[in-house]
């Protein structure tokens, strides 16, 4: 089947009942001029992408195929090269007589579809799959174990050279490229490379939790560790000693950033990636899960002249692109920026981003010292770590700056007990501090396998107990989108402490911290577990998951 007419994609969008025509007409008036529309719709949320599937199936007639459990013919691969296949999302699947089956991201590319019958002499018979169906499917079956054959007659004939590790086209190159490439084509936030004494695991961070994606021999550990470090910039001779580096890559088009880290074990190095999806990063505050009330309340902090406002978290809890959108938010030509950071993850176009190096005293403080000597109006602190910086902070928001920073404590509340023990003078904290935002990430339903449920009666109880009604509960039964999870992406949930005069006066009264939570609880703050039910309600999450990551309970 060759499809002969091409109908616009978001008139079968609006025909399927998906999508309204003023969705379409907002999408194409803000995506990319490059951006394809369903990309667009997908990004900004309107759509899924098995969504867009099912519509364009119903509406086109094309089959959609689901490529895990397809055989596919991988005779085929000489069709098309990989950067090929990559480039045009597709990937041909089987072939009868002279008809040509290929699975495509995009059936109404039409100018693809006759390229590949001129180039093949096949009549081209088009299904549809997912964009990532498509490129795992192309990563597994364009990669063979001649690579890892070749490595390994490599290392047996001289497992001390590393010049190979050098060769963008060696075995153990096109080992590491792909080893990233996987990691992003799965959304991977870090990348863990763990030495074990008979092996080496390589594992993926996804929506939180650490999965093993390959085990390999032991013999390729010294070339893979000296070749990522030859790709970030650091010392391959140096492996007594943890080092920091960066790798840029351009992945289909869109750049990405890989901060490595490297540290000693009794098994070798181990070495950790986190992967920055420049292009997806959140530069708007309306995107990073608020809701309209915390919103409300942090756009006000956030646009106070001078004072302090402070994101406390864990490590991992999505503090910096809370940051970065509350700086993208005030990035303004009247205004000077200026951050210091370790590291500086993300660059600013218009801000000024100083990088941390302790090595040459360049530190936290010896940073803002010299920061409020450049006539700023809002600095950024990467992390309050100790005394000397804490209180620098809070006196250049007490001189007419605004001040934005991180901290580690468990929720807003502990925050003002952390400056505290910090020797912050009580004063200086009361007349400073503007507000405090905890963040915790939960992971969100997916939304091509959820569905409704009747709530359980604990569940119903624990909301009631918070002054809620729960009837129903939507969670994943887990689908190919989701690994079989019931879970995929994550949103934030918030937690706002507004300071007020009488937060003031209990700081400076030296109340204890519990003190302060019956007064906020009085003014009825909504607390971390509170944002997340709100989640619940609005289909967003599941009960078990804000249980989960707000108070550590495995089960409710």
């Amino acid at each position: 089947m060759v499809l002969t007419s091409k109908k616009r994609l978001g008139d079968i969008l609006v025909e399927s009942g998906l999508l309204t025509p003023e969705d379409i007409l907002k999408t194409l008036e803000t995506k990319q001029a490059d951006q394809k529309l369903g990309d667009a719709l997908i990004q900004n949320g309107l759509i899924t992408e098995t969504q867009l599937i099912e519509a364009l199936e119903a509406q086109l007639g094309v089959p959609h195929v689901n490529l895990y459990k397809f055989p596919i013919d991988r005779s085929l691969v000489t069709v098309l090269s990989e950067e090929e296949a990559k480039q045009k999302e597709i990937i041909p699947i089987k072939k009868e007589s002279n008809r040509l089956t290929v699975a495509m991201a995009d059936p109404l590319d039409l100018f693809t579809i006759e390229e590949l019958r001129m180039m093949t002499g096949f009549e081209i018979e088009p299904v549809i799959a997912t964009k990532e169906e498509i490129r795992r499917t192309i990563s597994k079956v364009y990669e063979s174990d001649s690579t890892l054959n070749e490595l390994m007659s490599q290392v047996a004939k001289d497992n001390k050279d590393t010049g190979e590790t050098v060769d963008n086209d060696s075995p153990i190159a096109k080992l590491a490229n792909r080893i990233l490439f996987n990691a992003i084509d799965q959304r991977a936030s870090d990348i863990h490379i763990d030495p074990h004494e008979n092996r080496v695991t390589v594992r993926y961070r996804i929506d939180g939790d650490l999965k093993t994606d390959r085990e390999l021999p032991k013999d390729m550990q010294n070339m893979l560790t000296a070749r990522i470090k030859i790709m970030s910039n650091l010392n391959i001779t140096e492996n007594r000693l943890p080092q920091d580096g960066r790798v840029k890559l351009t992945v289909e088009g869109h750049p990405i950033d890989l901060r490595v880290s490297t540290i000693p074990t009794v098994h070798g190095e181990k070495i950790v990636l986190r992967v920055l999806d420049l292009q997806n990063t959140v530069h708007d505050p309306q995107k990073i899960g608020l809701t309209p009330e915390n919103l409300k309340t942090f756009i006000r902090f956030i646009e106070k002249p001078n004072g302090i406002v402070l994101i406390t978290g864990p490590t991992g809890s999505g503090k910096t692109s809370t940051l970065y959108s509350a700086l993208n938010h005030l990035n303004k030509e009247e205004v000077n920026i200026i951050t210091i950071e370790d590291p500086v993850e993300i660059h600013l176009d218009g801000i000024n981003q100083i990088q941390v190096n302790p090595k040459i005293g360049l530190t936290f403080a010896s940073g803002l010292r010299s920061i409020l000597r450049q006539d700023p109006n809002i600095i950024m602190i990467g992390e309050i770590r100790d005394t000397e910086t804490a209180d620098i902070a809070i006196r250049a928001s007490l001189t007419g700056h605004l001040v934005l920073s991180t901290i580690h404590t468990n929720d807003s509340v502990s925050t003002i007990t952390r400056l505290l023990d910090m020797k912050v003078e009580p004063f200086l904290i009361a007349t400073s501090l503007t507000g405090v935002i905890a963040q915790r990430l939960i992971r969100t339903v997916c939304r091509d396998c959820s569905e409704y449920e009747a709530a359980t009666d604990r569940e119903k109880e624990i909301f009631a107990a918070r002054g809620l009604t729960l009837d129903k509960v939507k969670r994943g039964k887990g689908c190919r989108s989701c690994n079989m999870t019931g879970y995929r992406g994550r949103i934030a949930i918030h937690e706002m402490l507004s300071v007020d005069s009488e937060i003031r006066r209990l700081i400076m009264d030296h109340e204890h911290a519990n003190r302060i939570r019956d007064y906020l609880t009085q003014k009825k703050m909504k607390y971390l577990i509170d944002d997340g039910f709100l989640k619940v309600l609005n289909g967003m999450t599941t009960t078990e998951e804000v249980i989960r990551v707000v108070t550590g309970a495995e089960t409710l």
